[in-house]
């Protein structure tokens, strides 16, 4: 089914971004999540009393990291949308 306007370029595009901004969103807090944990670790490994003072903080940056993972989501299922509304798709 050809895209309503005859824009089925800047659609595939748009469809192309989508799935490569959802992937480097996903492998950047992945990485970003491992090399947290990893040093939070070895920080407590290191000095086993201040357990408290690096737990808290590796839980907040661990779901701000994440949150720009489901920003990502959110625009890129939006974006999802806007193919399916020029591609006439219910």
């Amino acid at each position: 089914m050809a895209a309503k306007g005859g824009n089925t370029d800047f659609v595939g595009l748009m469809a192309i971004g989508a799935g490569i901004g959802i992937g480097l969103a996903a492998f950047g807090a992945a990485s970003g999540q491992g090399k947290a944990a990893a040093a939070a670790l070895d920080g407590i490994a290191r000095n086993p009393s201040a357990q408290g003072k690096i737990f808290i903080p590796l839980i907040i940056s661990l779901a701000l990291m994440e949150s720009l993972v489901i920003f990502t989501f959110l625009v890129t299922n939006n974006i999802a949308g806007i193919i399916a509304k020029a591609l006439g798709v219910n």
